[in-house]
This record gives C-alpha cells, sequence and structure tokens, in this order.
C-alpha cells in the first residue's frame, strides 16, 4: 500500500492543474476491453465516440489556481486551501465559475484533503469532479475516476474499488497493466481468487509481450493462488522464474517442497542440494529433509555429512529423532564408530525405549556386547519397545557372547512367552545346554 499511495501522491500533484485556456473540443475513444475480466458488458467492444466541448478556463481563474498550488506544493496547505476557499467565498463570485473551473478548484481542495491524508474528504472533490459533466474532458473524468479507485483501494475498500475501476475501463481507450494488477489484488482481497487469477496473469503476458520483466510481487500473487489450488505443476513454472530473475532462498525451497508434493523425488533432491550448496538453507528442517533425500537415493554418506555440519553449525535441532537420522546414514555409511554417538544420544533423549533397543542390536553387531546389554537392559526397562521378544533375543545372545549362560537361558525363556519368538528361543536354549555339554567334556579333557 506504501507503493500505491506514493504513486497516488504523485498522480495527483500532476492533475492539480487541468488547463485549458480556452473554449476546447476534446474526442475520446471508449473502448469496452473485451479482455478486461470483471467488466460485465465485456462483449460491448465497439468504439464509441463521444464529444464533448469544455468551458474555457480564464486567465484569472488560472491565476488564482496556479497561487494555490504554489502553496500545495510548498506544503502550505492552509494558505492554498484559503485561496480556494476566497474562489467560492461568494455566491455571487462561485455563480461566476463554469464547471470545468469548479472541477479544477475541487481537483485541487481533493489533493488538499488527500496531503492530511483526509481520504474521504479527497473523495468527496473527487465526485463533485465528476459532477461538473458534462463541462469537463472526458480525459479528466477518466483520470478522477482512476484516482477514486485508487483511494478506495488505499483504504481497503476492495469493492468499491473495483466498481470504480471498472467504471473506469469502461471509458479508457487502452487501460494500463497496472490497472489490470490493481483489480487482480482487489479480487484477491475479497477472496474471488478466479478473477483475481485472471486478471495478474493479463498483468503478466502484457509485460512479457512488451518484452519487460514482470514485477516480482505479480508473480508471486499468482504463484500463491495457484499453490492454494493445489495448481503445483503451474506454481513451479512461476517459482522457476521466480528463481531466474528474482533468485531468493524462499523460493528454492519452496520449489523443492512442490517437487515433493509432485513425487518428483530425483528433482526435489536436485534443486534442495543446490540450495544447500549455496548456503541458503539456514532451518533445521531444511537440512534433515536434504537428509532424508539422500538417503531415500541410497546415498547415506552425504545424508550424514550435511547433519554433522547442521549439528555442528547449531542450526539442526539436537532432538531424539534428528540424531537417530545421523545415525541411521552413518551406519549404513559403514561408518559404525560416528553412528553410535549419534545412536547414544537419540536414545538418550527419546522418551522411549526403542531406541536403545536399536542401540543395543547395533552393538551386538559390532561385538560389544556388555553395551550391548546394558543398552538393551534399558530399553525393555524403560518401556515403549515395539516387539520385546527380539530385544530379549538380542539380549540372550549378547549374554551368550559374555560367557553368562544363565543370564541368557533367562532372557531366551522370556523371549519365548512370544509366540513370535518361540522358535528362535527354543532353538538358542537348545544350542545353550549343548554348548554347556561341550564345555563340560572339554575341562575332563583337559583335567
Amino acid at each position: 500500500m506504501a507503493a500505491l499511495a506514493n504513486g497516488l501522491a504523485r498522480s495527483l500533484m500532476a492533475s492539480i492543474l487541468t488547463v485549458a485556456c480556452s473554449l476546447s473540443v476534446v474526442v475520446v475513444d471508449r473502448v469496452f476491453d473485451a479482455g478486461f475480466i470483471g467488466y460485465a458488458s465485456a462483449q460491448e467492444s465497439k468504439k464509441e465516440r463521444e464529444t464533448r466541448k469544455t468551458p474555457a478556463l480564464r486567465n484569472n481563474i488560472y491565476e488564482k489556481l496556479a497561487e494555490a498550488q504554489v502553496f500545495a506544493e510548498a506544503k502550505q496547505y492552509v494558505e492554498a486551501q484559503e485561496v480556494l476557499d476566497d474562489m467560492l467565498d461568494a455566491t455571487s463570485k462561485k455563480s461566476k465559475l463554469n464547471g470545468y473551473e469548479l472541477a479544477n478548484v475541487y481537483n485541487t481542495y481533493a489533493y488538499l484533503r488527500y496531503a492530511v491524508e483526509d481520504y474521504e474528504g479527497a473523495l468527496n472533490y473527487y465526485q463533485k469532479v465528476i459532477d461538473q459533466r458534462p463541462d469537463i474532458p472526458v480525459a479528466l473524468e477518466v483520470g478522477t475516476l482512476y484516482t477514486v479507485a485508487q483511494l478506495y483501494f488505499l483504504q481497503e475498500k476492495w469493492e468499491r474499488g473495483i466498481d470504480t475501476l471498472i467504471q473506469w475501463m469502461s471509458l479508457s481507450e487502452t487501460p494500463s497493466t497496472n490497472a489490470y494488477v490493481l483489480l487482480a489484488n482487489g479480487y484477491f482481497q475479497l477472496k474471488d481468487y478466479d478473477r483475481s487469477l485472471e486478471n495478474i496473469q493479463i498483468a503478466i503476458q502484457r509485460e512479457e509481450a512488451a518484452g519487460k520483466l514482470p514485477k516480482e510481487q505479480w508473480y508471486n500473487l499468482a504463484r500463491f493462488i495457484h499453490f492454494d489450488r493445489s495448481n503445483y505443476a503451474e506454481a513451479l513454472d512461476i517459482l522457476e522464474i521466480l528463481i531466474m530473475y528474482y533468485p531468493k532462498k524462499q523460493y528454492w525451497v519452496q520449489a523443492s517442497h512442490l517437487y515433493g508434493e509432485e513425487k518428483d523425488d530425483a528433482r526435489q533432491l536436485a534443486i534442495l542440494e543446490a540450495s544447500y550448496e549455496q548456503n541458503l538453507l539456514d532451518r533445521s528442517q531444511d537440512i534433515v529433509l536434504l537428509s532424508q533425500l539422500y538417503l531415500n537415493a541410497e546415498v547415506p554418506f552425504p545424508a550424514a555429512r550435511v547433519l554433522e555440519k547442521g549439528f555442528a553449525d547449531e542450526v539442526v535441532e539436537t532432538e531424539s529423532k534428528n540424531y537417530e537420522l545421523a545415525g541411521v546414514a552413518w551406519r549404513q555409511a559403514q561408518e559404525v564408530a560416528k553412528s553410535l554417538p549419534m545412536l547414544e544420544a537419540a536414545a538418550s533423549k527419546s522418551e522411549k525405549g526403542e531406541l536403545y533397543a536399536r542401540l543395543g542390536n547395533v552393538y551386538l553387531d559390532v561385538d560389544k556386547n556388555k553395551d550391548a546389554v546394558d543398552a538393551l537392559l534399558k530399553g525393555l526397562d524403560k518401556g515403549g519397545v515395539k516387539r520385546p521378544d527380539q530385544a530379549r533375543l538380542a539380549l540372550g545372545m549378547a549374554y551368550f557372547n559374555l560367557g553368562d549362560f544363565s543370564a541368557a537361558r533367562r532372557a531366551f525363556r522370556e523371549a519365548r512367552k512370544d509366540e513370535r519368538a518361540k522358535s528362535y528361543a527354543d532353538q538358542w536354549l537348545k544350542y545353550i545346554s549343548s554348548e554347556e555339554r561341550r564345555l563340560e567334556e572339554l575341562a575332563k579333557d583337559i583335567g
């Protein structure tokens, strides 16, 4: 809205004096633009010629208006208004002003009201300008209508702004691109996304056809609407343009997420990786997502490395699930020594014992049986282990490897209470018994 206000201020100052020093004839083509979305009479594309004869702006009136303008440009608004008040002070004086002269006086009053942010007052005077028809040129009427529409938008009176803009459009031979943008924004505020999208697309297409680069916010309006409607392919087309001409982190990251919505994992990984290489990823969730995508692509080493750097830079959140992901990545990369500290941290931060059970299995795999026993017991004591029977099987194996057959037997007996583990536990119990006999025989032979 600040840009709209600044632009409006410039146009208002430029239009304070619409001077015609002699009787003028103004010929204006009225074009009903069929491409104008929202105008009810779009089919009326024929040209209408309107000829208006406007009275002259006399020299003494012009001089008074010029005096008021000098005060206005110096921001001496009280003095400017005094000049205008004097022009309308007496009924006899007012009666001597023709419609065109009155229009210029009201036009100047409107600017003074706008300058002090009295938008309602400005609108009131602009309506008085329009009320002087047919004594004003069509060009003045058209310009005033556009200014009124801008003021309504500035006040967030979207419906009135749209209606006035449509009225202006019906009188304008070649509607400006910015008018379509204003209309698109108005419809957007009213949540009429169909008309909003249609109008912003017209603005973008016009600018592109003229060999110009449309403004970033125009693309963003269209992108938002497509995204809101889950038109991800169209949103991605716009994001690719934004990345090319207005490269920002948010566009790279959102493009990656949209490729994910489209189930295009390869492109999602590629664009997120490119963002990472440009140091654009500074959120934990984005780095974690990149690691997950690397794992899905079966390249665990970079998956682990980005998390390692993320932890070191204090970007990745020190949550159990993130440590677990790092541990899994290092393990798949055959870096067990780096995997274990991550899995230990994950287990210690978890509210359930499941991660301790997994950690125990990793210790068992690398023949760290004492650590395996400790981790498995912690997991079972903590609770929340998905398969306690499997944890007790692993516990039994760890005890067996440590030579503690009694503890191993107790673990396997507990495991066999679950039908899913019974057969395997029984095999281990038989094996423990045979191993005990073998060791006894061996001891006799040695003795």
